[in-house]
């Protein structure tokens, strides 16, 4: 499990200048310019707070007091960034793993395990690490000492066995709204004739996917487990931006099959790309998490581009939807900012953001019937 704290530094420029934008064109234009921000903190280049200080007191928009300065100070300043692997590296940690070893995994005074752990691949040695986990951290709580990271994670309270059960529940959440906008409201609700129809049941399918194999991350975090969980997250990120560009540019019409077709053989190769470099190249954390928020960036400008133009040509609310979720996304996404120790042990900010991704999911599924109902009334009076 690699460093939490750099997942962490990568949205907080986009957070940060996008919450200074007065209106959705300086929206736009800071989502492009928190792009530089990625690419500059996945390289390493500059601290994240001096590139979201750099950019946002360097933009117009912020001279002209679009921006709060207040606002910007709390974004930069309250939000720390977590050092991983800290407690894992302390020597009371390690030598509570090493005695609780000797003495209980070694033959013939090894400790059974319950049949619910080993069901789900717990050993000795990794219950070890477990308990002294929670010892250690039960000792520096005693001394009013900070709670700390260990493998990169924060020592959770299991239940079940899962690592960190509400992750695995909020995560079963948003499983549930794909599946419920899948049956209750595409294939339901939009007719089999509707051209944009096959894709959008692709997208509840690759983000119940995406969802299932987060829950079994988080239900234990194993090398297959966590490159599962990464592979069909970047699939319903990547497959986000590509049927909203179909939709919004309508490339599903016979007439733009072309660009279609060299769209998606685009994406493909995109994805086929970006797990050849994790799998081939080297396991980059940096690199994942830019490149899933860039591609997030991009179908966000659309989808709040396309809402705010429809609705001021036609002043429809439902139109307004998809401007709202993608406000709703960004503040989930902003509680990842926001890292601390579990409370009870068990929910932190990780798991919250899950939380707050089943709503919006839930909504855009209503507003994709919505806008095919209202496409496909425009086609038929057009065709009358």
């Amino acid at each position: 499990m690699g460093p939490r704290g750099a997942f962490l530094e990568i949205p907080l420029s986009v957070l940060a200048t996008s919450l200074c934008a007065v209106n959705w064109r300086s929206f736009v234009v800071f989502v492009f310019i928190s792009l530089f921000a990625v690419f500059i903190q996945t390289n390493g280049l500059f601290s994240t707070r001096i590139t979201a200080l750099t950019m946002a007191i360097g933009s117009p928009l912020f001279r002209k007091g679009a921006c709060s300065p207040l606002l910007l100070f709390l974004i930069l300043f309250t939000t720390t960034t977590v050092y991983a692997s800290v407690g894992d590296r302390l020597p009371e940690f390690q030598q509570c793993v090493q005695v609780c070893k000797t003495e209980n995994c070694l033959p013939p005074n090894t400790t059974p395990l319950p049949l619910h752990l080993r069901l789900l691949f717990w050993t000795c040695p990794s219950e070890c690490d477990y308990t002294c986990q929670h010892i250690i951290t039960s000792t520096r709580l005693s001394r009013n000492e900070p709670v700390v990271q260990f493998h990169g994670k924060w020592p959770f309270y299991r239940l079940l066995g899962m690592q960190e059960p509400f992750s695995v529940l909020f995560s079963l959440g948003n499983f549930w709204a794909h599946h419920d906008g899948l049956h209750n409201h595409i294939l339901k609700k939009i007719p089999a004739t509707y051209s944009m129809r096959p894709y959008y049941v692709w997208l509840a399918r690759i983000g119940m996917a995406s969802w299932f194999f987060s829950a079994v991350f988080h239900t234990r975090d194993f090398r297959v487990t966590e490159e599962l969980d990464y592979f069909a997250a970047g699939a319903s990120v990547l497959y986000g931006m590509y049927y909203t560009v179909v939709r919004v540019f309508r490339l599903d019409r016979v007439s733009k099959r072309g660009m279609r077709k060299s769209w998606t053989g685009t994406c493909v190769g995109l994805y086929l790309a970006h797990v050849g470099y994790l799998k081939g190249v080297g396991w980059d954390y940096g690199y994942n998490m830019g490149a899933n928020v860039a591609i997030g960036v991009v179908q966000n400008v659309l989808w709040t581009w396309f809402s705010v133009t429809r609705y001021s040509r036609e002043g429809k609310g439902w139109m307004v939807w998809p401007g709202l979720v993608v406000m709703w996304v960004v503040a989930a996404m902003s509680l990842e900012l926001l890292d601390f120790a579990p409370v009870w042990g068990c929910l932190d900010a990780h798991s919250l953001w899950h939380l707050g991704t089943i709503g919006p999911a839930v909504v855009f599924y209503r507003f994709l019937v919505r806008d095919s109902e209202e496409v496909l009334r425009r086609e038929g009076r057009l065709k009358a």
